[in-house]
């Protein structure tokens, strides 16, 4: 017998599959309980208001104590009471609250990368108005260029009236010797 029993082994033996049936009713379930927390959590949270009104007319005033109240504490978190001075609580920030116009401070690598790409259309500019070392370079070449051309045009020129002028006077010749052999 093989080591570990019977051939195959355990995995896949009982497979089951959940319905979507049971999805959804599994869905509306979760829909239903959660709204019943909520209601549970807004019937004491009114009562916990009634309290807190009378604290902020001494004037406390604060909106994070309000926020702390209605949070949901996890697991043993409600029954301690915790002082972290490094615990900072995120506050959420309104969207009128947020500061657009201020400028936003670009980082070094930002204002490096602007300053980089700056500098390459300044040379490129530089560069088409032929005022670069390179340009300068570059258009010395080409009339270089430009100069051969003409030179080897010229050359193939004459060569082809060269040509055309020996193909005439061969044709002479011939014209000249079939007329004395007539």
């Amino acid at each position: 017998m093989p080591k570990g029993g019977r051939k195959g082994g355990h995995k896949g033996r009982m497979r089951t599959y959940t319905s979507p049936e049971e999805i959804d009713a599994q869905m509306k379930a979760e829909k239903e309980r959660k709204k019943t927390e909520q209601e549970e959590a807004e019937e004491e949270g009114a009562a916990v208001n009634d309290t807190q009104i009378d604290d902020k007319q001494a004037g406390s005033g604060s909106e994070d104590s309000d926020d702390e109240c209605f949070r949901r504490r996890n697991g043993v978190e409600g029954l301690i009471e915790i002082e972290n001075p490094n615990r900072v609580a995120q506050k959420t920030k309104k969207v009128t609250d947020i500061e657009l116009e201020g400028q936003k401070q670009l980082s070094r690598r930002e204002r490096e990368e602007i300053e980089k790409q700056k500098a390459k259309e300044r040379y490129m500019k530089m560069h088409l108005a032929g005022k670069t070392d390179q340009a300068k370079a570059d258009l010395a070449r080409l009339a270089i260029i430009r100069k051969q051309r003409e030179e080897a045009a010229r050359k193939k020129e004459e060569e082809r009236k060269a040509k055309e002028a020996a193909q005439a006077a061969t044709a002479a010749a011939k014209g000249l010797h079939s007329l004395s052999l007539k």
